[in-house]
């Protein structure tokens, strides 16, 4: 049986004073009632953010504080589930826009080790919304008007770090370059055929084989499915150092992600990151010109590993059939997103283009 205490509704806050939940502050260390202006402090307590054994975790939660049950909502449209405010019982899906209700379904999950706290606000979330609106070439109007309403989400979105090291067998090819004199014919100036020689580089191959060892250290996997992979990658670099062992806290007033990939597939994409770093060290280890690795068998040795929750500002819009999403790094500012294109206004700037082409061609035409 869980303990009780690892149970997890997300947490309320109430205000001191007028009683209202107090949410937490971006860019601060405290919760601020949005009511009276009462704020309060978050006591924290510098620690080590501690790494988990990846092998307890993999075939069975373990029964200990590092494991919460929670209560999270499941969109239709997405299919993202997050948690929510618990005053909440209806709220618009942060990450496609539509409409969910918090029905509640209770599940065994992982806890987070730690988070990166919201550092940019609402208020520059939007700003930032809408200077990107504002660049964008044959933008249809329903999005211009989508960055005046500037309807947009705080969630934290759920991610895995690993570490492991790795001990690889590889075999594979060793070249060596080495020049040769090559005769061949050409025509000259003159339509003469003449015989010349040149230097021709080659490569002699020698078999190689060897092992090699690797240490990876916090190898970032996003646990999302929700958002796109593309936006996700180009949301980083993530400012690490502010790291901050988790608190619910700092969850006060946002959506939360509950991770959709599991710890094992998430370490599958680990070791993916890790390919190309251990066949680069396999190629070190060949030496020669040219390097070829033909197989390699890894083990994975003394893996490791924390749930974190990293923070974006989402707007989510639907525009015909299509589903299309701003996100910004709410610690950096960085914003990636998707967007329409007008047809009505491409095809006014073609018509505008053949209509000047056109006049052109009368004007000079008639002198």
């Amino acid at each position: 049986m869980i303990d009780t205490a690892t149970k997890s509704v997300q947490r309320q806050f109430p205000c001191s004073q007028c009683g209202a939940y107090l949410q937490y502050e971006p860019g601060t260390d405290s919760l601020k009632c949005q009511h009276c202006g009462m704020v309060q402090k978050i006591p924290t307590i510098p620690q080590h953010i501690p790494e988990l054994d990846f092998l307890a975790f993999l075939n069975q939660l373990p029964q200990n504080e590092a494991v919460r049950e929670i209560l999270s909502v499941r969109c239709t449209n997405c299919g993202a589930e997050t948690t929510m405010p618990p005053d909440a019982t209806a709220e618009l899906c942060p990450f496609c826009g539509g409409g969910i209700v918090a029905t509640g379904a209770s599940t065994k999950a992982i806890r987070p080790q730690g988070l990166l706290p919201f550092k940019i606000t609402q208020k520059q979330s939007i700003e930032l919304f809408r200077q990107w609106v504002s660049g964008l070439w044959f933008a249809p109007n329903a999005l211009k008007k989508r960055a005046e309403c500037s309807l947009i989400h705080g969630v934290y979105i759920p991610a895995w770090t690993y570490d492991s090291d790795t001990q690889s067998d590889y075999v594979g090819e060793r070249g060596e370059h080495y020049w040769e004199t090559e005769s061949y014919t050409e025509t000259d100036a003159q339509g003469n055929t003449v015989t010349r020689t040149r230097e021709v580089q080659r490569t002699r191959w020698w078999p190689a084989s060897g092992r090699v060892a690797n240490h990876f250290d916090d190898l970032l996997v996003m646990a999302s499915r929700t958002l796109p992979r593309k936006h996700l990658d180009h949301l980083e670099p993530w400012d690490w150092p502010s790291l901050t062992p988790y608190d619910d806290a700092f969850l006060s007033g946002f959506a939360a992600e509950s991770y959709q990939i599991s710890l094992a597939e998430g370490f599958e994409t680990a070791k993916q990151l890790m390919d190309p770093v251990i066949r680069r060290t396999a190629c070190r280890d060949i030496g020669g010109d040219e390097q070829r690795v033909l197989s390699l068998s890894t083990e994975y040795q003394d893996v490791t590993f924390k749930h974190l929750l990293l923070p974006v500002w989402i707007s989510a819009y639907q525009f015909g059939q299509q589903t299309f999403r701003f996100v910004i790094n709410a610690r950096t500012g960085e914003v990636q997103g998707e967007r329409p294109y007008s047809a009505w206004k491409i095809a006014g700037l073609v018509l505008g283009i053949l209509a000047a082409i056109l006049i052109v061609f009368a004007i000079a035409s008639y002198h």
